[in-house]
This record gives C-alpha cells, sequence and structure tokens, in this order.
C-alpha cells in the first residue's frame, strides 16, 4: 500500500531513527508537516527493516543508539544502500564524532539542539538531489585521468583504479569534473553539494576533500589533484600541480 502524505498524495518516505521516543514523536510531526511521509524508529534494527520495506528518501540518525551505535547502523544502511542520503542528528559536537560520522558514509552533520526550519531545509534538499540523480541522462563524464560513473557513483582513475565514493564525495567530484581546471568557490560547492552554505556544511566539506585525497593518493608523488585556493575555494586539475614540501594537506576554505 503506497503511503501518502498529510494532504493525501504520495510523498517522499523519511527514515527517522532515535531512541528518545519523545524527539522522535517530535520529528515525525515536523517531517509530516512539511510534506514528507515520517518512518519511526527507535533502534538499528527496526531502521534496518524500514530500510528494506518502506524505501525511504532520506534517512535521519542518531548516534546515541543500543543495541549498536549509530555509526555502526550509518555503516550497514550505506552498504545496503550506498545512495540513501543519510543525515546525522545528535548532541555529540565533538570533531572526532563528526569525522567518524562522515567517515562511515553519513552525508550530513547536525547538532542538538537544533531549529526545525534548519533540519527540514536540510532534508528537503537531500530529497531533491536524490530526485536529480534519479532522472539523469548522462551516464558517465570524463575529465583528463578521471571517468566518473554518474549512475553508480564509481570514479576511474587513470583506465585502472576503481573507487566507490560516498554520495558527498560524488557530488563534490561531479561538481569539479563539470568545472575542472576552474577555481570553483567555497559557497558554489556547499550549496552544490549540501544544499546550503552554512558553517556545518564548510566542516563536512573538509572533511570530505581530505578523505578524497586520502583515496586518490594526492600529495604521496608529491603532486595533487585537487587543488586548495585559501579564501576562495577548490580546482581539480587535468595535469597534477607540483605540491610544495610543507603544504597542508587538508583545505582551509
Amino acid at each position: 500500500m503506497e503511503r501518502v502524505n498529510k494532504n493525501g498524495s504520495s510523498a517522499p518516505r523519511v527514515l527517522l531513527v532515535d531512541d528518545e521516543r519523545d524527539l522522535l514523536e517530535l520529528l515525525a510531526f515536523v517531517v509530516e508537516q512539511a510534506g514528507f511521509v515520517p518512518i519511526k524508529a527507535v533502534d538499528p534494527t527496526q531502521a534496518l527493516e524500514a530500510l528494506e520495506n518502506e524505501h525511504p528518501a532520506v534517512a535521519v540518525v542518531d548516534l546515541n543508539l543500543s543495541p549498536w551505535s549509530g555509526f555502526d547502523l550509518i555503516q550497514e544502511i550505506r552498504r545496503r544502500n550506498p545512495k540513501l542520503p543519510i543525515t546525522v542528528l545528535t548532541a555529540r559536537a565533538g570533531e572526532d564524532d563528526k569525522v567518524r560520522a562522515l567517515d562511515q558514509g553519513a552525508d550530513d552533520y547536525v547538532v542538538k539542539p537544533f531549529a526545525h526550519r534548519e533540519l527540514m531545509a536540510r532534508i528537503r534538499a537531500q530529497v531533491r538531489r536524490a530526485e536529480l540523480e534519479q532522472g539523469a541522462s548522462e551516464a558517465t563524464l570524463a575529465v583528463g585521468r578521471y571517468h566518473l560513473d554518474l549512475r553508480e557513483r564509481l570514479l576511474v582513475v587513470d583506465g585502472e583504479s576503481q573507487l566507490r565514493l560516498t554520495g558527498t564525495e560524488f557530488r563534490l567530484v561531479e561538481c569539479l569534473m563539470r568545472r575542472a581546471d576552474s577555481v570553483v568557490a567555497s559557497d558554489i560547492l556547499a550549496r552544490y553539494v549540501w544544499g546550503y552554505n552554512d558553517p556545518p556544511a564548510r566542516e563536512a566539506m573538509r572533511v570530505t576533500v581530505h578523505r578524497l585525497r586520502r583515496k586518490l593518493g594526492d600529495g604521496r608523488s608529491g603532486s595533487q589533484f585537487i587543488e586548495t585556493i585559501p579564501g576562495i575555494g577548490l580546482r581539480l586539475r587535468t595535469l597534477p600541480s607540483e605540491l610544495p614540501s610543507e603544504e597542508a594537506t587538508e583545505p582551509s576554505l
């Protein structure tokens, strides 16, 4: 049976995972008022059942879950559904937690307490991006040594190395490839990848770029393909630039 929103029309489903039942009910109310269909889960087992049965468009996951953590749930969701947008909603504001969640495959990180409008803006942006990706007619994007499979989120480097990308990595690479050898401003990148430009998006960008450089091996051979233009943004070079020996590997965006 097709699920519908409060107006009786078909609408994207939003999977909400939180063991605080009062907050879960509040989140469900906010999501429903915004025109989406909330799918509630209080633990990872319920969340995975909903993932298989309800086919959500977006997942919103707390980190403090049991019997296994939100980090583990994110990793399992990502294994089962590589393309599903995942937003972390948690009281844990530490740098290590943010980096770990994004490394596990989360697309976004929102710290409690949060503004309802902010959360819904992020969910809407993720739903729009997912719909655009599903409707894309292009199959591949080729720039220099890179070939990006737009349907499978697979980056092929030099015709050999195949790198599976997370959602944020994929959108960041796509944005840079479409503007190869040109500087892309940080605010443009943030809006293209996350749908908005704010401090959390900038932080997620920093982590995502660092992770991409690690995957691409940037800097290991004294060259760099993803170049930081301090205070401005990033540039993807079709030919490597020389990496100064003292240059940091993380961007200052």
